[in-house]
C-alpha cells in the first residue's frame, strides 16, 4: 500500500482529536465526518492514545469493514472511553493526549521465522480467542521473534507457547504508523 501524504497524515490526526474533543465535551459522537478522498478508503487502523509519554488507550479494527473516516472516529472516541484498562479520558486531560494512528495493512499468514521484529504486526488466534499485538509493540519492549509470538498468544488468552501448535493461526500485517508530537500537536512519522 503506498503511504500517505503528510496532508492526508494531518487530516487523518485532526480528524481523531476532533472525536475524542466532542466525546469528551458532549457525550456523543462525531457530527461531521468526511467521506471523500482518504476517508473513504477502508482500512484498518488503532488509534493509540498517550498522555504524558504512557499508554492511555488503544481501540482498532482489523478488518476494514467501513470507510476510514468512521473507523478512526469511532475507534478515537472508543480510546479515550471504552478501553477497560484506563478510566475514561476527562475534559482537562485532552489538551495533553497525544494521538497516534496505525493504519494497517490486510493480515495474511506468515511463517514465524518470517516476522520481521519493527516491520511485522501479529494477529494470532485459536477456535474462538484472538490476540494482536501492533509493530512498533515488539520494538518498545525490545521484543525478539519468539517473545513477540509468546507476548501475542498471551494478549489472545492462549499459553505462551500455543503459537508452535498446528491449529493456531498466525496473522501477520504492517502498519504505516503517524502521530501527533505531545508538545505542540504537530505531527511527526514513526517508523513501524
Amino acid at each position: 500500500m503506498p503511504s500517505l501524504s503528510e496532508a492526508d497524515r494531518q487530516s487523518l490526526l485532526e480528524l481523531a482529536r476532533r472525536a475524542i474533543v466532542e466525546a469528551v465535551s458532549s457525550q456523543k459522537p462525531a457530527a461531521c465526518i468526511p467521506h471523500s478522498g482518504v476517508f473513504a478508503e477502508k482500512r484498518g487502523v488503532f488509534v493509540t492514545l498517550h498522555a504524558r509519554g504512557r499508554l492511555r488507550g488503544c481501540i482498532g479494527v482489523i478488518e476494514a469493514f467501513e470507510p476510514l473516516g468512521e473507523s478512526i472516529t469511532r475507534c478515537a472516541a472508543s480510546a479515550a472511553f471504552e478501553d477497560p484498562r484506563f478510566s475514561p479520558v476527562s475534559q482537562e486531560e485532552v489538551r495533553e493526549l497525544q494521538i497516534e494512528l496505525s493504519l494497517l495493512s490486510p493480515p495474511e499468514p506468515i511463517l514465524p521465522q518470517n516476522i520481521e521484529i519493527g516491520k511485522h504486526g501479529l494477529l494470532i488466534s485459536q477456535a474462538a480467542k484472538r490476540g494482536l499485538l501492533l509493530p512498533q509493540v515488539a520494538v518498545q519492549h525490545k521484543l525478539g521473534r519468539e517473545q513477540f509470538l509468546e507476548e501475542t498468544c498471551r494478549k489472545a488468552g492462549l499459553a505462551a507457547h500455543a503459537w508452535q501448535e498446528p491449529e493456531t493461526q498466525i496473522l501477520g500485517f504492517t502498519c504505516e504508523v503517524f502521530s501527533e508530537t505531545a508538545a505542540n500537536g504537530d505531527q511527526s512519522s514513526l517508523e513501524a
